[in-house]
Parts: structure tokens; sequence; C-alpha cells
């Protein structure tokens, strides 16, 4: 433990011993007498792919202040079989004082891309843990939306020492908020001829953002039909900024040299949607594929009564938002007015009252709204459960995203009856900054309305005024397969 004496008391406080980690480390050899358990221990997890040469930077620098063995590269080691060993270890020492202490109070730090954060979040979840860690996130994505949500930012961040222990600062500061989970079911009838499977494993994002077809003794498989189920914490789109987001990933691998800085991936995606038409929809974008063309769509509120929801003719993408934070900060719900929210039944969005909000746009001009002063999209609805039903022969195929990661899904043209339904399913813990963006109906430092100091949106220009699902899988769901480039995690 001479690394343990050398430590500044600061440093102290997020320290983990190495026999808490492995079972192969003695514990009255690992500790010198005067230790004390760490206020604030926390496990490192860190993308060494994403940010460029940023991820690799910092697991250097994590390694020379704490313990090499509690800062894992998940290019090296995934989160599930990293967890399970801790844990495992943790309950073998559960007599132990100090182990005991550290279980209850740990902390997870992620460093990587939306895609990154939301595969610990999900590892998180499925383990289903007596006392799950609350998560940190460091940006290192292009959009970074769940750290910038969280008040963590959305620039990749120093990498020197300075920069970590003010992290680690923030970290020891940071207070626990619960977020709702969304679960995530597509379901459609086996085709006659072709197939509907989405395309190759490697063109899907396997993060928990990835739809996985569910095995023949899932309570939720039916014979005679295909059955993928996965989840996100952030936001699942459809429509033609998922294709936008789906041309960019697809050119950032096929030549990820060119992506290797923050300022460029972002300019590299406007000039792409200049390109796919996203800015002249009406000439460029086939009617056939706005939403309304496209699919039925149905609501159902916290009782479960469901009910269809109107969707404007012109609404070519559609977001379904639990996170005030999307395309790298924007918030499309905005502050709708006291009045506006009165007549139509709506609540402020808590990222943990079991509802999500439905947000239509027409095209990127409309887009760019958002940009303004109390810019926002068409606000459609607030709902607990969403369900798609796809029009047949409207379209071969669409795209999709959840949570930064896109994909070009194959719809059967034989089939009436693709659907689409997304649950709410419990809550995870993440930490948050005591100014993040976020706000919890549970917290009483948050109002339960707006504040009336608030700007609202006085541009209003909205057109429209069962059973439960158990966890969407054994932690086997969130595990990446070997051969995958986890760079594409964003």
């Amino acid at each position: 433990m001479d690394k343990y004496d050398a430590l500044s008391d600061f440093l102290k406080e997020f320290y983990i011993p190495s026999y808490v980690l492995s079972p192969e480390a003695e514990a009255p050899l690992a500790l010198p007498r005067n230790a004390t358990p760490p206020e604030s221990p926390v496990l490192v997890f860190i993308n060494s792919k994403s940010g460029g040469q940023l991820g690799g930077e910092l697991i250097l620098t994590y390694r020379y202040l704490l313990n090499d063995e509690q800062v894992f590269d998940l290019g090296q080691e995934t989160p599930d079989k990293v967890l399970r060993r801790i844990y495992l270890n943790l309950e073998r020492l559960k007599d132990d004082d100090f182990a005991r202490q550290i279980r209850e109070k740990l902390k997870i730090i992620v460093a990587g891309g939306d895609g990154t954060a939301g595969w610990l979040l999900g590892v998180v979840c499925d383990l289903k843990l007596s006392h799950p860690p609350p998560i940190a996130t460091v940006p290192l994505g292009t959009g970074n939306n769940l750290p910038f949500a969280f008040g963590w930012g959305k620039r990749n961040p120093g990498t020197d020492r300075t920069s970590v222990e003010s992290f680690l600062d923030q970290v020891f500061k940071a207070k626990e908020m619960k977020i709702d989970n969304w679960h995530i079911l597509m379901r459609m009838k086996t085709p006659k001829e072709g197939s509907c499977e989405p395309l190759a494993p490697l063109e899907l994002p396997h993060s928990l953002h990835a739809f996985h077809r569910v095995s023949p003794t899932d309570e939720l498989n039916m014979e005679g039909y295909h059955t993928f189920r996965g989840g996100f914490w952030n936001y699942f789109s459809l429509g033609m900024d998922a294709q936008i987001s789906y041309a960019f990933h697809s050119e950032r691998k096929l030549h990820p040299e060119k992506f290797k800085n923050q300022l460029v991936n972002q300019s590299t995606y406007v000039k792409l949607g200049c390109t796919q038409g996203w800015f002249c929809a009406s000439l460029f974008h086939p009617a056939s594929r706005n939403i309304a063309q496209l699919a039925k769509v149905k609501i159902a509120n916290k009782n479960g009564q469901w009910h269809d929801l109107h969707i404007p003719h012109s609404i070519r993408s559609i977001v379904c938002l639990n996170l005030p934070s999307f395309s790298g900060g924007l918030n499309p719900w905005g502050t709708p007015n006291p009045r506006k929210q009165r007549d139509r039944d709506l609540t402020p969005p808590f990222v943990d009252d079991g509802l999500i909000e439905v947000v239509g746009f027409r095209n990127a001009w409309h887009g760019l709204v958002l940009l303004a002063p109390n810019g926002h999209g068409t606000r459609l609805a607030q709902a607990n459960r969403i369900r798609f039903e796809f029009h047949k022969g409207a379209t071969d195929h669409t795209f999709m995203r959840m949570d930064g990661e896109p994909w070009k899904q194959p719809l059967p043209m034989d089939d009436k009856t693709v659907m689409i339904e997304i649950s709410h399913l419990g809550q995870v813990n993440m930490l948050a900054t005591h100014d993040c963006r976020s706000r919890s109906m549970y917290d009483p430092s948050t109002p339960r309305h707006q504040d009336a100091a608030e700007e609202y949106d006085d541009n209003e220009d909205d057109s429209v005024a069962e059973e439960e699902f158990r966890k969407f899988g054994a932690a086997d769901t969130f595990k990446i397969p070997d051969e995958v480039d986890i760079s594409h995690l964003s």
C-alpha cells in the first residue's frame, strides 16, 4: 500500500484497495493501520476509443491518481464481467466493515459517448444489484446528451491531473437522481419472402440500444413472429433525423481517421444534413416516409388508457424524449407556458415521473428553432406508453435511433402488423451536479411547477391538443460481442 500512503487526503476519499476488487488479495496485508473507508469510492470505466486519443489519456491519468485496479479500459474488459467479479467479492467480504462501507458508498464514473454511458447504465440495471451504484458520465462523444443533462458538460474534458481532480471533486459533491428506464418491444410477422431482420449484426449498435431477438423461451416470444427487445434512457427517434445520424455513423465507420475531433464531427453532421435533403425535405424526402403516412401512433397514460395520437402530415421525424437534452444539448420540449400546460393537461418534463415527451419535426429548418431562445418542436403528447403500428407497404425500411445509436430497419412489405411499443420500466441512479438541467419530481429543491420568473414559450406551434413488462433482459442483454469495435458506441 505504498501508493495509498503517498496519496493526498483528497484522493484517499476515492481510493479502493485491491483486496476489495479481487479475491486474490489478502485484507490484512492490503491496508495500513491508519486507513479509513473512503467517502466516495469510485470504479472508473473508460472507452479508450472515444474522443480520439482522450480516452487513452484519461486512463493513464486516473491510474496514476488512483489504484490501477479500479480503473478499467472498456476495450480490454467489459463492465458486466468487472461488476460481477467485484460484487461477488464484496459478497464474500460482507463481514468486513471496510469493504461493507465501500459497497454502500460505491459510485461509478464512465467516460465515453452516450452509447458507452448507456451501456454501463444497462449493465447496472440488468445485474439487479441490491445497492446499485449511481453513475457520473464524462463527455467523450459527439452528442454527450447524458452528461449535459446531469451537469457534467458536453465538451471533451481535460485529461491532465488538475482536470481529473476537479471532476472527482464534482463527483464527491454530486447529488443522486433517479431517471426512468424505457423498454422497447418490436414485433412483426415472419415474412413470406425475404427477411425483416435488422441489418447484419455489425451494422447495429451493440450496447443496450440494439434490438436483440428474444429467445424461444422468453415470455414475449410469439410463434410466427419475429420479436426484438431493447431499452433506452435518453431518447428514441424515428424518421429523417435518424436517417442523417445513420449517414454520419456510416461515414465514420468507413473513414474513422476523419473523425478524431469533436468540432469536426459536429460540422460533418451538419453537412450530411444538407446533402441528405433535411433542409429541403419537401423536395427530397418522400411523403410516404412522413410519420403519419408511415405509421399509426397510439399513446397510453399512467392509467393504461390507450388512444390514437394525431400526427400532422408534415411531421417527418418524431422524438420520444426522456431527458432535457437532444442532439448535443438542445431541448425539443422547451417550457410551455402555464396556460398551455393547463389546457393540454401537460406537466413539467421531469426525468423520473414515468412519462416521456413526444415531439415532432417537419424538417431541419423547424429543428433550427431549437437554437433560438424558447425554441421547441411540435409538442405532440406526454405518455407512459407509445405504440407505432406501421402501415402495410408504406416503405421497405425506415431509420431509427436510440440514445445516439442509429440503424436502418427493414420492414416487410407483406405485413401490416409491424409494431414497436415503448413502455416505462423502472428507474436507475445517476449522479448529477446541483445546478444540472434535469429535474426530479421528488427533489424538494425543484418546484413542482415552473417558477413564475422562468421564461415560457409564447410562440406555441403545437398542432394537437396492462400488464407491466419485466426487465428487458438478464445481464447477457448488455454483453457486446468480442468482434465489435466499441469506438462505434459514439
